[in-house]
C-alpha cells in the first residue's frame, strides 16, 4: 500500500519554477527568431523609428499640395492686409515716403512669388537613365542604378536626386542640384519681407492692440456725434474707421477701432512673428551649410567621416569647401561675369555651375583658379 504525502507549502515554490521557466523559455524563442549580429543603439533607434519613417514616406506626397496652398493663402492674406490697413495708414501720414515704401514691397514681394513659384516648378535634377554614367562613384540600393557624387536616394519621390539636400514639403518638391539656390532665396527674401512688414507696421500693431478699445457695436455716445472737418463742416463719425472723443467732450483720449480691423492686425503680428523667428533660424542654418560648402545630408556625413579620421590620427577636408567667399560664388551662380545685383536682386532663371553629375573638388590642379 502506498501512502500519499501533500505539502502543500512547496507550491508556491513549484508555482514560481513553472512561470519563471515558461517566461525564459519565450524570450528565448522571441530572441532566437529576432537574432541580428549587427544589433545596436542606433539600429535598435532606426528600427523604433520605422513608424515615423513609413508615415513620411507614404503621406508627405499626399499633405505636399496642402502644403503649398497653406503657403500661398498666408501670404497672400498678409499682403491683402497689407494693402487694406498699411498703405493708407502710410498715405496719410506721408505720401512719399508710402510710395517708397510700397515700391520697397512690391520689390520683395516679386522675388519671393518668383522663387517661391520656381522652387516648386524646378526639377532638382536626376542622374540620366539608361544611360552609361561615367562619374558614378557607388550604385543605389533602393532603385539599383549607378549614383554620381553628391547624389543621394529621395525615399518621398522613390529615385536618386542630384546634390540632394532635403525634400520639402513647403515645396512639394525635393531640393536639389537645380533648385536649391531658389528654396534658399525664397527664404532669405520671406525673411527680409516680414521684418520689412514688423518695422513699417510695428506703429500700427502697437496703438491697435495696446492703446485702442474694441468697437464691438458701435461707441455708446448720447445725441448725434459729429465732427468738424479742415472747412469746418460737420461731418458724421459713423463713417470713419478711428474715432477720437476728445473731441466730443472733456475725457482723456480714446481711440476706437472695429473688431475686424484689430483680429486683422493680432493675426498678421502672429504670422509675421512666427515666420521671422522659424524661417529665419532655418536660413542662418543653410547659409553656414552654404558657407562650408555642404547640403544637409553631408554635413551628416562630413560630421561622421571627421570623427572617424580624427580617431586615425588623421585630418579630414571636406572635398566641396572652396572657402566661404568662392562657396558662396558656386552657389548662387556669380561666376562668367554675371553680377549679385542682376542675379540676385533681380529674379533670375540662370542655371547652376556644372551639369550635376561630375564636381571640381578642391584636390583639383586648377581648383585655385576654379570658378
Amino acid at each position: 500500500m502506498i501512502t500519499i504525502h501533500w505539502t502543500f507549502s512547496r507550491i508556491p515554490a513549484y508555482s514560481y519554477y513553472f512561470i519563471k521557466t515558461f517566461f525564459q523559455k519565450c524570450l528565448v524563442t522571441f530572441r532566437s527568431l529576432t537574432y541580428n549580429h549587427f544589433m545596436d543603439q542606433s539600429y535598435a533607434a532606426d528600427v523604433c523609428m520605422e513608424p515615423m519613417f513609413w508615415f513620411v514616406d507614404n503621406f508627405t506626397h499626399a499633405i505636399g499640395p496642402i502644403f503649398v496652398v497653406a503657403v500661398i493663402g498666408l501670404t497672400a492674406s498678409v499682403v491683402l492686409i497689407a494693402y487694406w490697413i498699411g498703405i493708407p495708414y502710410w498715405w496719410n501720414r506721408n505720401t512719399v515716403v508710402c510710395i517708397l515704401l510700397v515700391s520697397i514691397g512690391h520689390w520683395i514681394l516679386l522675388n519671393i512669388c518668383f522663387h517661391y513659384y520656381m522652387g516648386v516648378v524646378t526639377p532638382p535634377g536626376f542622374p540620366p537613365q539608361g544611360e552609361l554614367i561615367t562619374e558614378a562613384v557607388s550604385i543605389c540600393k533602393k532603385c539599383i542604378s549607378p549614383k554620381p557624387p553628391r547624389t543621394h536616394h529621395c525615399s518621398v519621390c522613390n529615385r536618386c536626386i542630384l546634390k540632394m539636400d532635403h525634400h520639402c514639403p513647403w515645396l512639394n518638391n525635393c531640393v536639389g542640384y537645380r533648385n536649391h539656390r531658389y528654396f534658399f532665396l525664397y527664404m532669405v527674401y520671406m525673411v527680409v519681407g516680414v521684418l520689412f512688414i514688423i518695422c513699417c507696421g510695428f506703429d500700427i500693431a502697437y496703438t491697435a492692440i495696446f492703446l485702442t478699445s474694441v468697437d464691438s457695436d458701435e461707441p455708446e455716445l448720447e445725441g448725434h456725434p459729429v465732427k468738424f472737418n479742415q472747412t469746418g463742416a460737420l461731418i458724421p463719425v459713423t463713417d470713419i474707421e478711428y474715432l477720437d472723443t476728445s473731441l466730443l467732450d472733456d475725457e482723456p483720449n480714446e481711440e476706437y477701432i472695429s473688431p475686424w480691423r484689430r483680429r486683422a492686425i493680432v493675426y498678421m503680428t502672429l504670422i509675421n512673428c512666427g515666420v521671422f523667428l522659424a524661417l529665419g533660424m532655418l536660413s542662418l542654418w543653410h547659409g553656414q551649410l552654404i558657407s562650408k560648402g555642404e547640403t544637409s545630408i553631408e554635413a551628416n556625413i562630413n560630421k561622421a567621416e571627421t570623427i572617424r579620421m580624427k580617431e586615425l590620427g588623421r585630418t579630414y577636408a571636406n572635398p566641396y569647401n572652396f572657402g566661404k567667399s568662392k562657396n558662396w560664388k558656386i552657389f548662387l551662380g556669380l561666376v562668367q561675369g554675371r553680377s549679385f545685383a542682376k542675379y540676385v536682386l533681380l529674379p533670375s532663371a540662370h542655371e547652376p555651375l556644372g551639369d550635376g553629375l561630375k564636381w571640381h573638388t578642391i584636390h583639383d590642379e586648377l581648383f585655385d583658379e576654379w570658378p
